[in-house]
């Protein structure tokens, strides 16, 4: 993984966190949150556009935009910051690959994050499944072994 991608991860996870503080512990609403996130990242590429290059100038706003889509989830649905994390970090991914699909309709940013959020939601249950499924493979070969 290249040092490009791995800072748009990294911010990707950060920008999901910080929206869900901002939510939660700060006690502003989740557009407000969004879009202090998404004003700060763009002011940040404003300040700094030589620090940069091109490729983070062009997706570091909407990479901290898109992801804080996914801090603005209710901490009833998730509260963990490590699975908030690895959902910004999918959505970069989610967003970078899917980029050219989403081109010309808007919504991409929020079909990106929800995807994100949903895949993170549903590996608790993939692999409870396939724990159990494993667990019950290894109790029928050994009921069987006894049987012979």
């Amino acid at each position: 993984m290249n040092l490009e991608l791995l800072l748009l991860v990294g911010l990707g996870a950060f920008s999901a966190i910080v929206t869900f503080i901002l939510h939660t512990k700060y006690k502003q609403n989740t557009v407000r949150a969004s879009a202090l996130v998404g004003l700060f990242s763009s002011l940040v590429v404003l300040i700094f556009p030589d620090a940069l290059s091109a490729y983070h100038i062009k997706n570091i706003p909407l990479v901290a935009f898109g992801a804080s889509f996914i801090g603005m989830v209710s901490s009833s649905v998730l509260s963990n910051y490590f699975l908030l994390a690895c959902s910004g970090s999918v959505f970069t991914f989610v967003f970078l690959k899917a980029n050219s699909v989403f081109s010309g309709f808007g919504g991409g940013l929020g079909v990106a994050a929800c995807i994100s959020l949903l895949v993170v939601l549903a590996l608790p249950v993939i692999f409870k499944k396939a724990i159990r499924s494993i667990v019950w493979l290894h109790v029928r070969k050994s009921v069987t072994k006894f049987k012979d």
